[in-house]
């Protein structure tokens, strides 16, 4: 999907605008479609994990319930199986249950407890970084102001970008700027650890 997005935007540009303006365009609608891309993927694990905890403590009630062990997993296998990190510590549990007698209802209210926990880290290291994506954001946007203060002084910014060899010098230099202070704040930003 990046690729298409990143080829139609390059090809649009490039017609309308010239080749400078297609692979800046391209770059540009690239990193913006993985962007979107990752953010995407990104909920769809959140949600995956609260479904799985919530299924995790169904599966723990219906233990208490008397179901037996089978039965009571079999009903939420799905939701529990889609996040690796669930299934193996329910599989872990059920393990030290069989192994010492414990019961398993206990465990895994234990276990929904530690990840509901790991999960609140995971949320907070989160917030803590928004700050740094956010100047991230600004800092992309930057340039645009550039342009718009090159118009504001009476010259054609775009013009002298697209159309010159030192433009399109500055563009080359300015694109692979931003892609290496994407790329760094996007570490620092990083919430390390999460649990998938």
């Amino acid at each position: 999907m990046v690729a298409v997005v990143a080829a139609a935007a390059g090809i649009v540009a490039g017609l309308l605008a010239g080749p400078v303006a297609g692979v800046a365009a391209a770059v540009y609608a690239a990193v913006t479609a993985g962007f979107w891309q990752r953010h995407r993927e990104a909920r769809a694990r959140l949600r995956a994990r609260d479904r799985a905890l919530d299924a995790l403590a169904a599966l723990a009630a219906d233990l208490r319930a008397g179901l037996p062990p089978q039965v009571a997993r079999s009903a939420v296998a799905t939701l529990i199986d889609a996040v690796p990190l669930v299934r193996d510590r329910v599989a872990a549990a059920a393990h030290v249950a069989d192994r010492t007698g414990a019961p398993l209802a206990d465990l895994l209210d234990r276990l929904e407890v530690d990840l509901r926990g790991l999960e609140r880290v995971r949320l907070t290291a989160a917030a803590h970084a928004a700050g740094t994506r956010a100047t991230a954001a600004l800092l992309a946007a930057l340039p645009l102001a550039g342009i718009g203060v090159g118009y504001g002084m009476g010259a054609d910014p775009v013009h002298v970008l697209l159309h010159t060899r030192p433009g399109a010098g500055c563009v080359a230099v300015a694109v692979l700027l931003q892609l290496a202070g994407l790329g760094w704040t996007g570490r620092l930003s990083r919430v390390g650890g999460t649990p998938r």
